[in-house]
């Protein structure tokens, strides 16, 4: 008993679309790939075949394939959200960074610097380097501007 792919049917505009970004010279390849696969997949080509002549597995052109059977030309366009690595610094860890740097100042200085920061909290200064930079905090810069009541200095 062998098993078939199910067969896919394209509309008109579905198929001028894929039409052109299978010949795309400007299209990233991935994309120029998947739409030849589902063209080729339509117009009645084996999935083994389909791998052969594009050189990708076949289990490749059948993602592909049920990518679009499910989201249509859409599903062609981006690859799948990924769930990426667990964060190895906690929530907890990365909010006292942040309340630390807001509201405190490290002892014999007048502000956090990310050595100082990372040794206070024990992380990694590029650890807190990216906290930082995600949070938009730059503890280095001054926020405000004092003008000086020197008379020296306001000669005009």
């Amino acid at each position: 008993m062998s098993r078939t792919a199910a067969r896919i049917v394209l509309a008109p505009e579905e198929r001028a679309t894929l039409d052109v970004w299978a010949r795309g010279r400007s299209l990233s390849h991935r994309k120029v790939v998947r739409a030849k696969i589902i063209t080729m997949a339509a117009d009645g080509v084996r999935s083994q075949e389909i791998a052969t002549v594009l050189g990708v597995s076949r289990p490749t052109v059948q993602l592909w394939r049920d990518r679009f059977l499910a989201l249509r030309v859409s599903g062609l366009e981006q690859d799948a959200p990924r769930p990426g690595r667990n964060p190895t610094v906690s929530v907890k860890k990365i909010r006292a960074v942040v309340e630390a740097t807001l509201h405190t100042t490290p002892p014999n200085a007048t502000h956090w610097s990310t050595r100082s920061m990372a040794k206070a909290q024990r992380l990694s200064q590029a650890t807190v380097q990216r906290i930082w930079k995600r949070h938009n905090l730059k503890p280095h810069l001054v926020k405000t501007f004092k003008l000086s009541r020197d008379p020296a200095l306001s000669r005009s």
